[in-house]
């Protein structure tokens, strides 16, 4: 998934889902795997990948290894491998970033600074 031209595998193991009738207050924390298609007001701080769905809501800041968006982020994004957002993410915050990837129809308003070396 990550890493490549090829399009979101679905088959991806999930450890975390926040289903989209879901809302959340405060931070996530863990590890692994985190979908998220409902809402979380507080951030995201994980040691994984984070999937955000089309009707994914979040805000708050956030950290991740790697970040697949499809919806909405209101905060700053640390990702340390891949960010990509796709044609429905709306991203409002700064960037800090080793790769990212914006797809033509994505909405990004802040600054982005990408991270040199290993």
């Amino acid at each position: 998934m990550f890493g490549s031209n090829k399009k979101f595998d679905n088959g991806e193991k999930i450890d975390t889902l926040i289903g989209k009738n879901t809302v959340l207050e405060g931070t996530l924390s863990g590890e692994g795997t985190v979908r998220v298609d409902g809402k979380i007001n507080g951030g995201i701080n994980i040691t994984g990948n984070l999937i955000l769905g089309e009707e994914g809501f979040i805000v708050g800041n956030i950290k991740a290894e790697n970040a697949f968006v499809a919806g909405t982020i209101e905060g700053n994004v640390t990702v340390n491998v891949q960010l990509h957002l796709t044609h429905t993410a709306k991203l409002t915050g700064d960037l800090l970033v080793k790769n990212v990837v914006i797809d033509e129809g994505a909405v990004f308003n802040g600054n982005c600074k990408i991270i040199t070396g290993t």
